[in-house]
């Protein structure tokens, strides 16, 4: 039997040329990568530099003084009948009216509103032993106590100290048998609409100011165009006063006040 011809194995150097293709393939792939990489990173930190932006708050804050008053007084009246209460109750209105007049406040600030009247009850409780028994039943019932009527009287004007003046002193009334009861004054200021336009200006240029300060001591950076702004609370509060809520305040029980407006504005960095 012939012995098969030995296959002769093939230098290392002949499988060479065969892997040389593919290294340089794999070499050629990871250099696009990794610049690939380096580009999108170089391209990613020059969008966040453009994306550098400062909040910033500003407001505003301004002395007003109110200068429309509105103020309410109530007369109330008794009687044992709805007719005598009424008469009462009219009496004591026409003495009220004819005071405010004599204080020298106009008619027409004048402004006398409906009447109401209630009939009054009161519970009676009554013990009573049943006949041939020693047993006490009690029993309850409502009484008519007579008839109550109020009206009241409102004030508006723009002379202020003549009508708080009116206010302290109506109560003279009851020494002539008129009763009432005095409301405290309602204070308002009323070219509030044109006025918070300004101060919104105003805080709106403060924080223009704030961001230009802070960037200016950072000193690398300079401030670029407005991105956002918002109005935020305007508060009014009586003179000197910091209360604030998410509402905002509007203060009618002070003379004096303090209108506080803020703005939150974003402007670019650069």
């Amino acid at each position: 039997m012939s012995t098969p011809p030995e296959t002769t194995p093939l230098p290392p150097a002949s499988r060479v040329p065969y892997l040389r293709p593919i290294g340089a393939v794999a070499l050629a792939i990871g250099m696009v990568w990794s610049t690939s990489i380096a580009a999108g990173n170089w391209r990613e930190v020059r969008a966040n530099r453009e994306k550098h932006t400062i909040r910033v708050t500003g407001s505003a804050k301004k002395r007003i003084v109110s200068d429309l008053i509105q103020w309410e007084a109530c007369i109330e009246a008794r009687a044992p009948e709805r007719t005598a209460a009424y008469q009462t109750l009219r009496e004591g209105r026409d003495k009220a009216v004819a005071f405010l007049l004599a204080q020298g406040i106009k008619a027409e600030e004048i402004q006398p509103q409906s009447t109401t009247v209630e009939e009054i009850f009161e519970k009676e409780i009554e013990d009573k032993v049943l006949p041939g028994t020693t047993v006490a039943v009690r029993s309850e019932k409502s009484v008519s106590k007579g008839f109550l009527t109020r009206e009241s009287i409102v004030v508006r004007s723009t002379d202020v100290a003549r009508v708080e003046k009116a206010s302290r002193e109506i109560t003279s009334l009851l020494e002539q048998g008129v009763s009432v009861n005095s409301e405290n004054p309602r204070y308002f200021y009323t070219p509030l609409g044109e006025l918070k336009l300004e101060m919104l200006a105003a805080a709106a240029k403060d924080a223009h100011s704030r961001a230009e300060n802070i960037l200016r001591s950072a000193g690398n950076a300079t401030m670029g165009k407005l991105i956002v702004a918002d109005m935020g609370i305007i508060n009014i509060n009586p003179a000197n006063a910091t209360k604030t809520s998410e509402e905002g305040n509007n203060d009618t029980t002070s003379l004096d006040k303090d209108i506080i407006t803020i703005v939150h504005a974003e402007f670019e960095v650069e």
